[in-house]
């Protein structure tokens, strides 16, 4: 029976990960996750395609929407929700939201990691973003997450990947939200609407891999083969780009926990 493995969040958009036992599903994804970003001067979004450091960044949920950050050669940062602070047009692929723009002091932590004027922005539960309505539901919210709340990969398609590769890599070089075994390779490409514990979820669409797959994120820096992306290429391309895992929609909300039921409805 296919059960639900791992949880991952990403609390800063291209930060690390944190694994968990159990996690809340809200609308726009699971609770702490992708709620921060980076933009630039311009409110553009920063992430680790371009700056591969963003991945040793470890952000900790501390309270009421506030994280701890640690990252190497830097103090550590709490990183507080503005309460009276102004919102800013921020702009995440094509989409644009009104966020909360960090302290100065916070602001300039990151920019000084980083070596170019950056700023932290805040995802409130009056800030919105819209779901791409091509592959979602009228009412549907993600986080900064790239375009959809979560994103499931089963473990078997890492597995037959890393069969494939000289040097095997790590699920999280993917990014994923939750991680599904007891599946055949690629069986979450058949699927349409799943169960997981109690939460109903629909699959929106495959989740097309960029560069971002060749960051090793325990070293902060691009593979120099380009693996595992190179790999891919060979027996997952599509006319859309590579595909690996699928973004998910929540039908509903509540708590999943590591060991839950996968169940296919569709």
């Amino acid at each position: 029976m296919a059960r639900l493995a791992t949880i991952h969040v990403y609390p800063l958009k291209s930060g690390a990960a944190l694994t968990l036992h159990s996690a809340r599903v809200q609308a726009r994804g699971l609770e702490h996750d992708r709620r921060w970003m980076l933009v630039d001067a311009a409110g553009k979004f920063i992430t680790a395609r371009t700056y591969p450091r963003l991945t040793l960044i470890r952000a900790e949920p501390a309270g009421d929407g506030d994280l701890h950050l640690r990252a190497p050669g830097m103090p550590d940062l709490h990183l507080v929700v503005p309460v009276n602070g102004g919102r800013s047009d921020v702009e995440v692929w094509d989409s644009h939201v009104q966020a909360l723009v960090a302290e100065a002091a916070a602001n300039d932590w990151i920019s000084g990691f980083l070596g170019l004027r950056a700023q932290f922005v805040h995802m409130d539960h009056a800030c919105r973003r819209t779901v791409d309505p091509a592959h979602s539901q009228p009412g549907d919210i993600v986080s900064f997450a790239d375009g959809y709340p979560l994103l499931l990969i089963t473990q078997a398609s890492l597995d037959l990947l890393n069969s494939k590769l000289a040097l095997p890599v790590p699920m999280l070089r993917f990014r994923p939200s939750i991680v599904v075994d007891g599946t055949a390779p690629h069986a979450e490409d058949a699927w349409k609407r799943v169960r997981i514990g109690d939460i109903e979820f629909n699959m929106a669409k495959p989740c097309i891999r960029c560069v971002f797959t060749t960051v090793d994120f325990e070293r902060g820096e691009f593979d120099p083969a380009g693996e595992p992306l190179r790999t891919l290429l060979t027996y997952r391309r599509t006319p859309k780009g590579v595909s690996f895992g699928q973004n998910l929609i929540p039908r509903g909300t509540g708590l999943l926990r590591v060991g839950d039921a996968v169940e296919v409805l569709e």
